[in-house]
Formats: structure tokens, C-alpha cells, sequence
């Protein structure tokens, strides 16, 4: 077994390391996600973890790790004779990202369950964790059914496993880190909340702490296991202090004020529900013990709340993760009474928060007020007869905000795709509605039942069956088929030029990009941004999951110039054609954002419709939305749409309530029927 680098050489962290020591104390705290930039020393500080925790008594034998203590009545393995038990270190599972359902939670053999009767279980990565670590690292890439199974066997402490009626639970309590690059996009906020501790990590910016990174890491990679052994004392004192802490952890009282902080804490963030309050409390308490205090202080509380619900406050996508200290601070200082401080109700004044990290909170978000730079400047005819703003030298204009989001039409693209899970288009997926069935290709994941009773059925005399009973063979085994929903790239190829920008069409335009965006984080999709102007188009993002970094590049864009329109189109065929290479299961919409105008260069028109007759011939699913405003319409975008061989909807057409497109879907199906 290789030698883990020493849990205590890890340099700076503090907060990575103090959750993951307190989640080491106390379990119940609910695990730890860890976001940050690559390189951070995530996974290193997690596996270093695993080598302090205390070794654990098991059942001799079980698969399941039972305690000998208190073995699992509902053990698979069992039941167990008491006396027969065996010590090992604690374990750290790693769950990959390409994981199966059946990997994570265990497979039934139902060939043998259907023909015997007997409940044949292969143990799956959350048995093996348990009583240890579960590690997850980019558990924002992991399909959300699978977060889903792993956050809900954290939270019950077991694990069940469904297969055709026939029904496994064996206990499944770690302790859950995840590790996630917020680059790489975000997850659900549903998810997030499940996590108990939240950490964010940087690399440090000191000359000095970099320089001493780069050493140990080097002097650990020439020599591991000297390298450690250069530790070992340091790593003895932490193992020791997690066990008293323990020890310690049952007599720790959390007093009525300390309760009362938490509770105000979390209804001053406004944040959703009741686990924000009992994380903190459970956080509070281990903070106490490891401390070596049986009383939970007000500085517990203010670290607790610091840990606990950064991520619990992201009221959307585009809301980035922390807490105002300040007002964290006069939170607490408002509801510390008597009791505030958790002890024995001394006449001390407030203890006044003196934890890490005080008085350096990063600002709340603005209200949307006004702001001096938003009032865009009056459009004037530039030399090409396009409308550009006054004073912008000829092309481009300050960046405008955008407009309130909305809910938007349902965008999709026809036929079924066998992509990623998502929530966008029809797909064929493990999870959904069964649509038919079909033998197995390798091992059966989900059986339907009725087609394999079909199958069986004509060959029960030649298999000396008369009586009642089904004799399966597995050649009779169908697995079902089942179509659900995929998540798809949505490229959005955007006209940032001077008419976009006239009569304040812009605010509205990134409004409505802003609110496509949002719908694409709700349906799991990757997104793209291409923008053209002046004389060119560019890659303002590549494909990618985050939706956050594409709003921030759409707050930015700048607009004025000419319209390039064939540019920016074949710029995003472009894209489309490396994207196709790296994810070829996952199909493409592309959303062109434009009032239609083609200005600049020879023949501007033709090759637009060149190129857009590019996406119609290789089969993209395209929709244009229509930016063109004022009482006189020249229609370019609709006629753009047929060259694309999509369809076109205004900007009020795109909202999911506009009376328009309602009016237009109804007569399209009238139109279908006749």
C-alpha cells in the first residue's frame, strides 16, 4: 500500500482541514464539499485524512463491515455470532465519476433470484465505505441520479437496494467528502444543501507558502515513507486528539442562547429549511469538542455558520457562494443573551466573535439599483447605416446590464439521443418510462419482467416443468428498454453589433440569453457562447457545464460594429465540429440571437445564408430569436431561420406564459390535425 502524504504537512487549508477533522469527530455533521480550483491540494488533504482516523472492530468475515458490538440485524451476511471479530484501519472508498448505479450500491444476480429464489447481493462501493470514508472527487460531474442514491444513504445511514421486487438494506454510514472544480459547472442547489460543511480553496498567493508547497511535495515524492516518518509525531498528537474528541463529544452542551444564535443565523441568511440549523448545531458541538470544551461558545457558533451555509444561501445559479461576516457578526451580536455564549450564564459582555476570518466578509450583491455607466448613450448612423451609440468612437458601446431573467419555452431537439442524463430532449437512458425490451448486452441492469416470462414460457415442457412454476434460463433474461430525457449542448451564437444596441435592445436581448441560460442549468446541459461583431466573431466561452461562467462573460459583452453574421455562424460550426469529436453522443442546439441584419464585407447576405445552410445540411437543431423591434420589421431573422432549417420566436414569444406563442402553438396543432 503506497504511504499517503502526512495529513498535518499539508500547508495552509485551514478550513478544509479543520471540516474534514470535525466531520472525523462527529459523522453526524453530514460530510464536506470542497470547491475550488484545480491543484489545491483537495484529494491530497482528503486521503491524508484516512490514515488519522481510528482502525474499527468488524464482524470477522462480513462483507459489510459490522460492528461486533452492534452488529446489523438486517445484515445480509448475518446473522453473526457474537466473539468472532477482527481489527483493520478505516477505510477511503473512491467513487469514480463513470460509476454505475450497480457499482455504487450493489447488484442482485436476477437470474438467480427469479430461478432459485435466493437474494445473491454483490456488495457495492457505499458497503465497502462504510464505517470509513466515501471520497467523491468532481461529484459535480457525477450523474444526478447517482448523487442522489449516495447523499441519500449518507443521510438514513443505509443503503437499499431494489431489483424486481426482491429487496436488499444493509447499513451504510460514512463520512462523505466531495470534491468539485466550479469551473466545470455547478451542483443543484437541492444537492448542495444535503452536503453538511462547505469549503472553498485556493492556491495561496504568498511567494513564501508556495515556495513551501513545492518543497515538501518534492521531498515527499523522493521519498515517501521517510517523508512520513518525519510527521509521524505530528500525525500521533491530531489521531489522539480526534479519539478524545470523541470521547468528549457526548458531554458537550449546547446551551439555549448558543440555539438561539443558530436559529437567528440562519433565518437572517433566509436560507431554505431546517438542516442549516441542525448542521450548525452538530457543527457547534464538535467545534467544542475538538477544542476540548464541553461548552459551545458563541466563536463555535460564528465558525459553524461559516462552515455551514455558504452554499445553502445560493438562491440561484448565478449567485456566487459566501457570507457577509459583518453581518454575521451583528447577527450574533443581537441574540447573544445571558446564555449566549452556551456556558454557565456568567455577567461577561458579549464574547464578540474572535474566529478566523472576522470582519472581511465579501459585500451582498446589489440591489439592481441604478447605476451612473447603465444609461446607454443615444444611437447615431454609423458609415454602414447601422444605428451605433453617440461617443463610442465609431462602434463599440459599454456593456448594458441585463434585463430580469424569466422562465422560458421548452427549446429541444427532435428525434431521440442516447446523451447524457439530462432534463432537455427525448433520449434513450437506464432511467425513464419502459418502452419495450431487448436481450441483454452484458450485464442486466433492469429486467422486464413480462417479456422475460414471454420468453420462457413456450419452453417449460422441454425443460420438464408441468406443474405451476417458471423455470428461467438466461437466455429467456430481457432487459427493458427505457426512454427518458438527455441534457444537451446549447450554443448560443450571439449578434453583439451596433443594431443590437440601438433603441436599448440589448438589455433585453441578455435578459432573455440570461434566461435560456438558467433553463439550460435546470435541464443539465452544456452551454457555449459565441458573440460576432465589427469584423469578426469569437469564442466568448467553449463548451463547457458551468452556466455561471457564461453569465459573467454575458454580463461583459461588449456591443457596436458591423454585423458578421456568416462569421459568427461558422465560427459555431466550428465549435460544433470539435465538440462532435469529444462528445459525440451529446446533440446540439443552436440558438442564434440576432435581429437578422447581415452588414460588412461583399455580399454579406449570400454568405449568411451560406452558412447557415451549413447547420440545415448536417441536421442541427437551430432557433433563432428574433431581436428585431420597432413598427417597421424587415422579418431577416424569420428568413435566417428557414436557411438554418429551425424556427424563429421573438423575444415575447420566448417567455413559457406569452399569449403569442400560445396562440402559435395552438394553431400548429389545429394545422397537424387537419
Amino acid at each position: 500500500m503506497s504511504t499517503p502524504f502526512p495529513f498535518t504537512a499539508v500547508v495552509g487549508q485551514d478550513d478544509l482541514r479543520l471540516a474534514l477533522l470535525l466531520n472525523a469527530v462527529s459523522p453526524a455533521v453530514g460530510g464536506v464539499l470542497v470547491r475550488g480550483e484545480k491543484g489545491t491540494a483537495k484529494s491530497t488533504a482528503v486521503r491524508a485524512l484516512s490514515a488519522l482516523l481510528p482502525a474499527v472492530d468488524v464482524v470477522s468475515g462480513c462483507r459489510f463491515s459490522c460492528d461486533p458490538d452492534a452488529p446489523d440485524p438486517a445484515c445480509p451476511d448475518g446473522p453473526h455470532e457474537p466473539g468472532a471479530f477482527e481489527s483493520r484501519p478505516a477505510r477511503m472508498v473512491e467513487l469514480p465519476v463513470g460509476a454505475s448505479e450497480d457499482r455504487l450500491v450493489g447488484a442482485l444476480d436476477i437470474e438467480r433470484a427469479l430461478a432459485e429464489g435466493v437474494k445473491a447481493f454483490e456488495p457495492g462501493l457505499l458497503a465497502d465505505a462504510h464505517r470509513g470514508i466515501l471520497y467523491v472527487d468532481e461529484v459535480n460531474l457525477l450523474h444526478d441520479h447517482l448523487v442522489d442514491l449516495l447523499l441519500d444513504a449518507a443521510a438514513m445511514g443505509a443503503s437499499y437496494v431494489e431489483r424486481e421486487g426482491v429487496s436488499v438494506r444493509h447499513a451504510a454510514r460514512f463520512l462523505l467528502v466531495g470534491t468539485m472544480n466550479p469551473e466545470e459547472g455547478e451542483l443543484r442547489p437541492q444537492l448542495l444543501d444535503r452536503f453538511g460543511l462547505t469549503v472553498e480553496v485556493a492556491a495561496s498567493r504568498e511567494p513564501d507558502q508556495r515556495v513551501e508547497v513545492v518543497r515538501r511535495r518534492l521531498a515527499y515524492d523522493d521519498d515517501p515513507a521517510g517523508f512520513a516518518a518525519r510527521w509521524a509525531d505530528e500525525e500521533a498528537a491530531v489521531r489522539q486528539r480526534i479519539v478524545a474528541a470523541r470521547e468528549l463529544l457526548p458531554q458537550v452542551r449546547l446551551g439555549d442562547g448558543a440555539l438561539r444564535q443558530i436559529a437567528a443565523t440562519c433565518a437572517a441568511f433566509e436560507v431554505d429549511g431546517m438542516r442549516a440549523d441542525i448542521v450548525m448545531a452538530r457543527t457547534a458541538t464538535a467545534l467544542a469538542a475538538w477544542a476540548g470544551r464541553t461548552d459551545v461558545l458563541a466563536e463555535d457558533v460564528r465558525q459553524a455558520a461559516l462552515l455551514a451555509l455558504p452554499h445553502r444561501r445560493r438562491r440561484n445559479p448565478f449567485d456566487a457562494p459566501g457570507l457577509d461576516e459583518d453581518k454575521l457578526d451583528e447577527t450574533l451580536e443581537q441574540f447573544a443573551g445571558d446564555d449566549g455564549d452556551g456556558g454557565d450564564g456568567d455577567d461577561e459582555p458579549d464574547p464578540g466573535p474572535d474566529g478566523p476570518g472576522g470582519g472581511g466578509g465579501r459585500p451582498e450583491p446589489d440591489d439592481g439599483g441604478p447605476r451612473g455607466d447603465d444609461a446607454a448613450a443615444r444611437p447615431e448612423a454609423g458609415e454602414d447605416g447601422e444605428q451605433r451609440p453617440s461617443g463610442a468612437g465609431g462602434g463599440e458601446q459599454a456593456p448594458a446590464r441585463a434585463a430580469e431573467p424569466f422562465r422560458t419555452k421548452v427549446l429541444s431537439v427532435p428525434g431521440i439521443g442516447e446523451g447524457a442524463a439530462g432534463r432537455r430532449s427525448r433520449a434513450r437512458t437506464e432511467h425513464g418510462r419502459t418502452t419495450g425490451a431487448r436481450r441483454p448486452r452484458g450485464a442486466l441492469t433492469k429486467l422486464h419482467l413480462a417479456a422475460t416470462v414471454q420468453a420462457a414460457a413456450p419452453h417449460q415442457r422441454a425443460r420438464g416443468r408441468s406443474g405451476p412454476g417458471l423455470v428461467v434460463r438466461r437466455d429467456d433474461l430481457r432487459q427493458a428498454t427505457r426512454e427518458g430525457r438527455e441534457g444537451n449542448l446549447v450554443l448560443f451564437v450571439v449578434d453583439a453589433s451596433g443594431s443590437m444596441a440601438a433603441r436599448q435592445r440589448m438589455s433585453a436581448v441578455k435578459g432573455a440569453v440570461l434566461s435560456l441560460l438558467l433553463d439550460a442549468y435546470q435541464r443539465r446541459d452544456k452551454v457555449g457562447l459565441v458573440t460576432f461583431r465589427g469584423r469578426d466573431a469569437q469564442v466568448a466561452l467553449p463548451p463547457t457545464s458551468s452556466v455561471d461562467a457564461a453569465a459573467v462573460r454575458l454580463e461583459s459583452l461588449p456591443t457596436g460594429g458591423r454585423t458578421p453574421l456568416a462569421a459568427g455562424l461558422l465560427r459555431a460550426h466550428e465549435v460544433l465540429r470539435v465538440e462532435r469529436l469529444r462528445d459525440p453522443a451529446r446533440r446540439a442546439l443552436v440558438v442564434v440571437v440576432t435581429d437578422g441584419r447581415a452588414t460588412g464585407g461583399p455580399e454579406p447576405v449570400a454568405l449568411a445564408g451560406r452558412a447557415a445552410r451549413l447547420f440545415a445540411a448536417e441536421g442541427v437543431a437551430s432557433v433563432v430569436v428574433d431581436c428585431e423591434s420597432g413598427p417597421v420589421r424587415l422579418g431577416l431573422a424569420g428568413q435566417l431561420a428557414g436557411e438554418l432549417g429551425g424556427t424563429a420566436v421573438t423575444l415575447d414569444e420566448l417567455r413559457a406564459d406569452s399569449i403569442a406563442g400560445l396562440v402559435r402553438d395552438v394553431q400548429g396543432t389545429s394545422r397537424r390535425a387537419a
